[in-house]
């Protein structure tokens, strides 16, 4: 069953790849930003910076070069079309519920060993032990069973490789996503709360934000729209700032032979 959040979640998406003649849209993450993830981008991506900075700080983490990736929930491609030609793994599979996302990703992105698929993140339509990385970034609070999912990622994975995971929920949503990342099966590497650099983020980027929201949202969207993009002062925001939502960044390992 859906529920009311993750309804809205899909309309939004919906009305976004209807509006976005221009491809301006390319991410839709609430992005990074800290002291030391200054790095250097082509002229065309700087606009994207922040959402660039959250996925930089997963790709970097662990070696991708000749390695096969996959992102499980890649919405429009720009945080994978940005790794691939960032970190040159072999291959690069984008896999998202949306087919529209997954039709619009392969359009756009000419990238050699980039490829986009539609697929439910509870039910891969990959082989077992097929790549050596998983990422997910911002997509799992959506998912019905956040165990299921867990378990579609260790089945892909080959031993010794990385599931590399952001996202977030509210405060008392933690404990849960914690046990389940406990219990999932992976070795947790690293686990970092980054939810004051996703608020600075939010800050940083406001003003491009709001410029998206009012050229392509009509004004009896705009506040819903502002809110989805976490602009300063929405309810969104807020809750990031008050610490409601949490927001972390985990490196899990997939252990044995």
């Amino acid at each position: 069953m859906i529920n009311f959040r993750d309804g809205l979640f899909r309309i939004w998406y919906w009305y976004v790849s209807t509006v976005d003649k221009n491809a301006e849209i390319l991410f839709m993450n609430y992005g990074y930003s800290g002291a030391d993830e200054k790095i250097d981008l082509d002229p065309k991506d700087e606009i994207n910076r922040y959402s660039i900075q959250l996925y930089h700080l997963l790709a970097n983490a662990v070696p991708l070069q000749n390695k096969d990736l996959v992102e499980i929930g890649c919405g429009r491609g720009g945080g994978l079309a940005y790794i691939t030609k960032r970190f040159s793994p072999t291959s690069a599979v984008g896999v998202d519920l949306n087919q529209r996302a997954v039709d619009f990703s392969n359009k756009h992105y000419r990238i050699p060993n980039l490829s986009f698929k539609q697929g439910d993140a509870q039910q891969l339509p990959l082989k077992n032990s097929s790549c050596d990385a998983v990422i997910n970034v911002e997509s799992s609070h959506r998912y019905p069973d956040m165990d299921l999912f867990l378990s579609e990622v260790v089945r892909i994975l080959r031993p010794g490789g990385n599931f590399l995971f952001t996202d977030f929920r509210y405060n008392h949503e933690m404990p849960s996503l914690q046990n389940s990342l406990k219990n999932s099966g992976l070795e947790i590497v690293k686990e970092e709360d980054i939810t004051s650099n996703v608020v600075n983020s939010l800050k940083m980027d406001d003003s491009r934000r709001r410029n998206l929201v009012e050229r392509l949202v009509p004004s009896f969207l705009k506040k819903i729209a502002l809110n989805f993009a976490g602009a300063i002062g929405t309810e969104t925001y807020n809750q990031f700032e008050n610490r409601d939502y949490i927001y972390m960044n985990y490196i899990l390992r997939k252990t044995g032979n």
